[in-house]
């Protein structure tokens, strides 16, 4: 029988203790965090603006440099899973409910609030694209992709447990296996807890929405607690039954259903408008990608405020995730190459969400912009069914869409408790059974908190507090696999020349 850590028991008692709090004194709660939340935006947004550009680059120069031909595990070894299935479980992990969410609602926000120039007009519309391309695309993915490296090198490569703790050891040495490795678990695992909780909080909304429009089931915070309640269910369920049944499984069925979704929404659609206006806007932002992710406006304090309210927490987001999505990323990628790996996580996942935001966001774009309807003037959780409304068949891509959140819900839900459990068990591939269920109740538990508090600002709001210590240990982390690659490589040449001499003789 495996023995609980003292990780888990210290990380499970801080958990109890906020959703008690939240519990108790809800309001409290707000303002604490809002607090919290400002003061680090207005201080430092520009830290998490330069973090990611950094990461963005390291992680290529990485990928095509000496470094990209080394393997994650021994020489021997080989990938776990198929390419297809590889690529099915990080899409689901990284994405999951947010592009049904955000993919059609963010460039229609932006395009009826633009950050420069007048609301609801073609440079506006571009706008929105150029900027949810922005938020969905390659910054947001190599954060996932480099982190992803670190834990998969230091746990197949060098055989060390797989928890950020253990990937600090080349600079901190073994310190990092007592109190200082618990610090920094620790906020990995809160991180996790409250990047995950905003997708939970985002898809039950969306979801009682889409029930709403199908079988009028009214829109209410009690409706979304016993939505919350059955997926966690369902969630802890699919996390129990490990990697290779249930996460694997629905992986797949995410997968299918999001390209059934997309290419019906796509033919039924306005075609030739969202294609059109998707290479027009992809071209704009592949040529200002970089600048965009450096973008402040330090002379114009409210559009200033909204880099913060929008990319900076979108950063925070990403970054509050790395713990979820880069372990999990990490644990299935066994046996693939650094430079496969990179481009992989980088750059495909964010083609095919530059592509969903366009077509989707487009297509939201049009009837509003060109049809005249009111879409802009939609709630975040509804516009996607109100735009269903406008196509033919629209009641069974509404039920789709429906499903598929419900999925990418419980994918998230049973890839965050494993990788939580995982987290809380010294880097155990296998945790034990409690462990996830425990996870589970305190995952779920913490998002209905931060719902209850302060709906989506209380649950953005912990994703940026979060954010900001973790980013200084990723960049640690970064810096601890620059030297451990360093290292490999000043001894390679040396046993290559042994051998050649031996060789020779």
């Amino acid at each position: 029988m495996k023995k609980f850590t003292p990780m888990y028991w210290i990380a499970l008692s801080i958990g109890i203790i906020f959703v008690s709090w939240g519990a108790v004194f809800p309001d409290h709660l707000l303002s604490t965090m809002m607090v919290i939340r400002n003061g680090i935006l207005d201080q430092f947004g520009w830290f998490y603006q330069f973090a990611v550009t950094f990461m963005l680059i390291i992680s290529f120069i990485i990928a095509f440099s000496k470094f990209g031909k080394i393997k994650l595990g021994k020489d021997t070894d080989k990938p776990e899973y198929s390419t297809m299935t590889w690529f099915a479980m990080l899409f689901s992990a990284g994405m999951g409910i947010t592009l049904l969410f955000y993919g059609l609602t963010e460039p229609v926000t932006h395009y009826a609030n633009p950050p420069v120039g007048k609301a609801q007009t073609i440079e506006s519309a571009k706008q929105g694209l150029e900027i949810s391309y922005l938020h969905y695309g390659i910054h947001a993915w190599v954060i996932y992709a480099i982190v992803a490296l670190v834990l998969a090198y230091f746990n197949f490569k060098k055989d060390l447990p797989g928890v950020m703790s253990a990937t600090l050891i080349p600079l901190f040495g073994e310190r990092m296996r007592g109190k200082a490795g618990y610090i920094v678990d620790i906020i990995a695992v809160f991180a996790t807890l409250f990047g995950v909780a905003i997708s939970l909080g985002v898809g039950a909304k969306q979801i009682n929405s889409g029930l709403n429009y199908l079988w009028d089931i009214p829109v209410s915070f009690p409706i979304q607690l016993i939505i919350m309640g059955v997926t966690a269910v369902l969630f802890i369920y699919s996390a129990a039954s490990g990697l290779s049944k249930g996460i694997k499984y629905l992986s797949t069925t995410n997968l299918i259903l999001t390209v059934v979704l997309f290419f019906a929404f796509l033919i039924l659609g306005p075609t030739k408008f969202v294609m059109e206006t998707y290479s027009t806007t992809l071209g704009t932002y592949l040529q200002n990608f970089v600048q965009m992710g450096m973008r402040f406006s330090p002379f114009d304090s409210e559009n200033n405020q909204w880099v913060k309210d929008w990319t900076i927490f979108y950063w925070a987001w990403w970054i509050s995730w790395t713990p979820f999505v880069s372990s999990f990323i990490a644990r299935v990628s066994k046996g693939r190459t650094v430079r496969e790996f990179l481009v992989a996580v980088a750059i495909a996942p964010a083609i095919v969400c530059t592509l969903w935001f366009g077509v989707f966001g487009g297509a939201g774009i049009y009837f509003d912009f060109v049809q005249g309807l009111d879409v802009a003037g939609q709630s975040l959780e509804s516009s996607l069914f109100y735009v269903f409304d406008q196509l033919p068949f629209s009641g069974l891509l509404s039920f789709i869409a429906v499903i598929l959140i419900m999925t990418f819900f419980v994918t998230s839900g049973d890839s965050a408790t494993f990788v939580l459990a995982m987290q809380t068990s010294n880097g155990d591939l296998n945790p034990p059974f409690f462990v996830k269920f425990s996870w589970g109740v305190i995952l779920t538990a913490i998002a209905v908190i931060l719902m209850w508090a302060g709906g989506l600002e209380g649950l953005q709001a912990a994703a940026i507090i979060s954010g900001f210590p973790l980013t200084i240990i990723l960049l640690l982390m970064i810096a601890s696999l620059l030297k451990s690659f360093r290292s490999e490589f000043r001894t390679e040449p040396k046993t290559e020349t042994k051998k050649e001499q031996s060789k020779a003789s």
